[in-house]
């Protein structure tokens, strides 16, 4: 990657930084101890403070590798069960600490880091590791009862035996919870229909401050303002998600996939509004701009690609991605009928679409790996009505290159891939990877990040999709909600969480007014 990147930059060579080993990294002193009574489920092991000082944002990275571990929490919690996290929160609020819920640290919005300010005597990291089981399946009902704390892989092992599946697979699926996924509306696998881990909850208990708040387990229902949805998307700041019924699947056992090349990209984006608009639902429905495509290994960089793909449990997908092909090469698409195909299994074909599988897999991983070489690497996705996606495209593209010119990597690139369809607009997902200046990437990272997302605010499209806002994006989410909305949120803190213990400076200020 190192050869690659120094040839696509005209660089000399690329340096490689070491990752921190745990001697190298000087924490400050724990502020708190906790009582005996939670002695048993409290950790201060200077690799649990510092693993849960970070999540998995470029400044979080760029931090940990320069050895800056200057806010770790004071404690880890690990809770057994709810009536250990209800005591954490009886003695955090005696003792004045701040708590923040972890779920597994794959935040890149600052969701899960611990600089709360001096209004708190400490901080806890509450970790639900130990709360992950599915703990009841309603075949029936094809629904499951499942604990927060289970990590991605651990959920679908438990739930394959059954014949069922989440299938929800966000791009952090390894290092991911199902608390995590509720807290933060995580997007996952599919790229119409069912998106959003919204779609998939039948009921929501967590634990609050003033106690457990559980929603009724219902598949629809009329009754007043949706009390999940104060849960789903509250980053933490409400109370802990301890648990979820979340509506299942048959396993997929057909698919169906092409790869569609476009040689103008505005025909690719006709193409993908088709097809969000026509009615088919396709699992996978992907654009990727020439560059994006190249990158993940899926193209040569001479054409835009549309990855189509078919899911089913019930039905053979013939019919879908023919029409589906047909509806792509109205536009302008290529493809070889013989590049189209129809599985049975769930192997990664070796073809453009498999290619850009295994790289989107290994993406987490990758941008890791670009911050130890000194670069300059970000991705911000949104969402914005088909009509108004022409003229985002251009200025978001053009703001975020002329702020790499300003900052001196004028030489970086910029790419757009669509990561959701839906029939009324895309959500368009920009990545950034220039060369960067050691000891000043932060500096360069901010200048980057603002002039994308002030252009994303200036076109009314949505400052986070699926990544959610935590401390990165808090000053435009802010300008995004309505005034009104945020008085009621910060009503809604005061009666759950009458201490503003919980996740503060998140969605709202850390103290809010009595």
């Amino acid at each position: 990657m190192a050869r690659t990147l120094a040839e696509l930059f005209g660089l000399d060579g690329v340096d490689i930084a070491d990752p921190p080993t745990i001697d190298e990294i000087d924490l400050p002193p724990s502020k708190l101890a906790a009582p005996a009574a939670l002695e048993a489920i409290c950790s201060t092991d200077p690799e649990e403070r510092a693993g849960h000082t970070y999540g998995k944002s470029f400044r979080d990275v760029v931090r940990a590798l320069d050895r800056n571990f200057t806010h770790p929490p004071d404690i880890v919690a690990l809770p057994r069960n709810e009536h250990d996290v209800l005591a954490l929160f009886d003695w955090c609020s005696d003792a004045n600490a701040a708590v923040i819920p972890y779920g597994a640290g794959s935040s890149v919005v600052g969701g899960t880091e611990c600089t709360v300010g001096d209004e708190y005597h400490g901080v806890v990291s509450v970790d639900l590791r130990h709360l992950d089981q599915v703990v009841e399946v309603d075949v029936v009902s094809r629904a499951a009862h499942i604990q927060a704390g289970v990590y991605g892989p651990a959920l679908e092992n438990q739930l394959r035996p059954h014949g069922l599946t989440l299938r929800h697979y966000p791009q952090s699926f390894e290092f991911s919870t199902l608390g995590g996924w509720l807290a933060t509306r995580s997007g996952g696998h599919y790229a119409t229909n069912l998106t959003h881990i919204d779609d998939f909850v039948e009921s929501v208990r967590a634990v609050t401050p003033r106690g457990a708040l559980e929603t009724r387990r219902l598949p629809g229902s009329g009754a007043g303002p949706s009390p999940d949805r104060l849960l789903l998307g509250s980053e933490g700041t409400l109370g802990i998600i301890t648990e979820a019924w979340m509506r299942l699947q048959d396993r997929p056992v057909h698919r169906a996939s092409a790869a569609v090349a476009f040689t103008e990209w505005p025909d690719g984006v006709r193409a993908a509004r088709a097809l969000a608009q026509s009615g088919l639902f396709p699992s996978n429905c992907r654009l990727l701009d020439a560059t994006e495509a190249m990158i993940m290994g899926a193209g040569d960089g001479q054409a835009h690609l549309l990855l189509l793909g078919f899911e089913s449990a019930d039905h053979p997908l013939d019919a879908w991605i023919a029409r589906g092909v047909e509806c792509a090469r109205d536009h302008g698409g290529i493809v070889d009928d013989t590049a189209i195909r129809l599985t049975t299994d769930d192997q990664v074909a070796d073809d453009p679409a498999g290619a850009w599988r295994r790289a989107f897999l290994r993406a987490p991983y990758t941008r890791d790996a670009l911050v130890t070489m000194g670069m300059l690497n970000e991705t911000f996705e949104t969402a914005t009505t088909w009509d108004r996606f022409d003229a985002l495209y251009a200025d978001v593209t053009s703001a975020t290159r002329a702020a790499l010119a300003e900052v001196g990597s004028a030489n970086g690139v910029v790419t757009c891939r669509f990561t959701h369809v839906y029939p009324d607009g895309p959500a368009p997902y920009f990545t950034v990877v220039a060369p960067g200046r050691r000891g000043a990437q932060l500096e360069q990272w901010a200048a980057v990040k603002e002039a994308a997302s002030d252009a994303l605010m200036a076109h009314g499209a949505t400052i986070t999709h699926h990544h959610a806002v935590g401390r990165d994006h808090r000053r435009w989410y802010d300008g995004q909600r309505p005034d009104l909305f945020a008085d009621a949120l910060v009503a809604a803190k005061r009666t759950l969480d009458p201490d503003a213990l919980c996740n503060p400076g998140v969605l709202v200020d850390a103290r809010p007014l009595p």
